[in-house]
């Protein structure tokens, strides 16, 4: 599953203590194995094969260079959602026609820029953006593709707000206006209109709503007689983050292999959460230990700025001493952990039975490769944490810790203030 383990009571990256990484350093950082990030990879293009499916790494979910670099060099694609990610999946050495380019709200020149390197298409949410992107593509006489992203209306049984194939959400454009848009290709002579996109959610355990997703679409296209060239599933595959029992790999294929054979087009994902989740955690310090009436509380020196879903989402992370003893176990009790951040919103986790671990000492926060340093913010004036890549008996810092000094870049006192 990952290549985070026990010996001989301390935590290990691959071959490297995570003490060393942290005194090194420091605390917090987020601490990524290749080995694991390559694997999953591996096992979601091995188990897909049949289908010879385009993966498009979901950028959103972990955006470190390094990261998007490994999995490029690997080949896979990227899934990107602003102008922003297009200049990393760049710097990343990404080709252009293994690039698509989602969601909602893309600006003009992020739709240009786009344009001019040549990526494989856009993922289009409204009506209103495709006229955009035609009138681009008509100034810059260039022919441009695209997807429909289709929203099927299916309950992909996840929180809501990573709920996105649901119909009171701003995600995608509905059955009617789909096929509205097919019949007025006309309108769009600088467009091709060769496919179209679903995608559901994110953190879904089971293939039951991936298959009716699939389902209805494909019913759609048939029943419509449209003809397109792709299929872009979307992403949206769960990990386990405690106690959940997600689909593997292989059961995910093997539910929808069927499909998509018979659809014969060709296959994009877009998977984010389920390659790179499990290929990190956080490590935090403990400062203080506090006891009131209530309660008692581990705070350490990341928080919500660090990782916001257990704010956010009320995500259960599981959390672990990165230094082990059986004294400890035998103290175990119920604790908050909880971050510096002047809100009570701020904690990783609640009411968690832990064992004793005293100030100084470091915690994992595990599954915390996805969605955790991509959501950081320098909320409190709090720098940013580092990032570390590991491989083998090595390990790379891949993303210095921010500075006092990084989190007053750009800003300005107006000469009237001085």
């Amino acid at each position: 599953m990952h290549e985070f383990k026990f010996r001989h009571n301390e935590l290990y990256c691959e071959n490297v203590r995570v003490c060393e990484i942290a005194d090194t350093v420091g605390t917090p950082l987020y601490l990524y194995s290749y080995k694991t990030l390559m694997d999953h990879f591996m096992k979601l293009r091995r188990s897909l094969r049949p289908v010879r499916p385009l993966i498009c790494f979901s950028v959103k979910s972990n955006s470190n260079l390094a990261v998007i670099r490994a999995l490029v060099k690997a080949g896979a694609g990227l899934d990107i959602v602003s102008g922003g990610e297009l200049y990393r999946a760049k710097l990343a050495g990404a080709r252009p026609r293994t690039i698509v380019y989602a969601g909602v709200g893309k600006k003009e020149q992020e739709i240009e820029e786009a344009i001019r390197f040549g990526i494989l298409f856009f993922n289009v949410e409204s009506e209103e953006e495709l006229d955009r992107i035609q009138r681009v593509a008509k100034r810059l006489g260039k022919r441009v593709s695209v997807a429909l992203r289709i929203n099927p209306n299916i309950m992909p049984g996840t929180h809501d707000y990573i709920s996105t194939g649901k119909d009171d959400t701003k995600f995608g454009i509905d059955f009617e206006s789909v096929h509205k848009i097919f019949n007025l290709r006309w309108k769009y002579p600088d467009l091709i209109m060769n496919g179209v996109h679903v995608h559901i959610g994110s953190q879904i355990l089971n293939a039951k709503p991936f298959q009716n997703a699939i389902k209805s679409v494909l019913t759609f296209l048939k029943k419509n007689s449209i003809e397109v060239e792709y299929l872009n599933i979307g992403g949206g595959l769960g990990i386990i983050y405690s106690f959940e029992k997600p689909q593997t790999a292989q059961g995910f294929a093997r539910s929808i292999l069927p499909l998509l054979k018979r659809s014969r087009l060709r296959i994009i994902l877009e998977p984010g959460r389920f390659i790179a989740g499990n290929s990190g955690i956080l490590v935090t310090r403990v400062l203080y230990t506090k006891r009131t009436p209530r309660k008692k509380f581990i705070i350490v020196d990341s928080g919500m700025n660090d990782l916001i879903r257990p704010s956010l989402y009320k995500a259960h992370h599981t959390i672990v001493p990165v230094v082990r003893t059986d004294f400890n176990d035998r103290c175990a009790e119920k604790v908050d952990v909880v971050g510096p951040i002047c809100e009570s919103g701020d904690f990783l986790a609640k009411d968690r039975m832990m064992p004793r671990i005293d100030s100084g000492g470091l915690l994992a926060v595990m599954g915390t490769g996805a969605y955790g340093f991509t959501m950081s913010s320098n909320y409190n004036s709090r720098p940013r944490a580092a990032e570390v890549l590991v491989r083998g008996d090595r390990f790379f810092v891949v993303r210095k810790p921010e500075s006092l000094r990084d989190l007053t870049r750009g800003e300005r006192i107006p000469a009237f203030l001085r």
